[in-house]
């Protein structure tokens, strides 16, 4: 078995990890929006609960919305990453075939998040977004895209989760 097709595999298997932690992750978004709170981040302490100390509002009416759609947009694409990389095994595509596929599949799973960045009313978190959709072009630029799925992409949805929220 060539090196591109276990790399292929690895990063199926990543990304299938990564999509498993984006859906509780959501889930913890979803049960905090229905009950007003948002969920506590895994660096929260006790001085965290006090009040900021501006007064106004530091984020836009649709941030919430913005990084629901952009975790659902990650998903969707990791789903299709995961999806054709188990496909081109049964495919038997050449180490350079899977690289270009999962190249073409960074490059608009990119150009999707950056979409959704451009409906981003507040520009911490549109700065924020564009920040990401520029981290997953980097992997469709990459010689080697599954390594990069392996070290790079998996930090991509827990940074998400930290600092795209109302």
């Amino acid at each position: 078995m060539s090196r591109s097709v276990v790399y292929a595999r690895r990063a199926a298997a990543t990304v299938a990890l990564a999509v498993l932690a984006m859906g509780c992750q959501d889930s913890a978004r979803e049960d905090a929006a229905r009950g007003g709170a948002t969920p506590p981040s895994p660096t929260a302490t006790a001085s965290a609960a006090a009040p900021s100390p501006s007064p106004v509002a530091t984020t836009a009416a649709n941030t919430a919305e913005v990084c629901r759609e952009v975790d659902r947009v990650i998903v969707a694409g990791s789903r299709r990453i995961a999806t054709d990389s188990a496909a081109s095994v049964s495919r038997d595509l050449t180490g350079q075939q899977v690289a270009d596929q999962l190249r073409r599949n960074l490059a608009e799973l990119a150009d999707d998040v950056r979409a959704q960045a451009r409906r981003a009313a507040d520009p911490q978190i549109r700065a924020l977004i564009e920040d990401t959709a520029e981290r997953i072009d980097a992997g469709s630029r990459a010689s080697r895209p599954a390594a990069w799925m392996d070290a790079t992409f998996t930090g991509i949805p827990p940074k998400l989760t930290r600092e795209c929220r109302a």
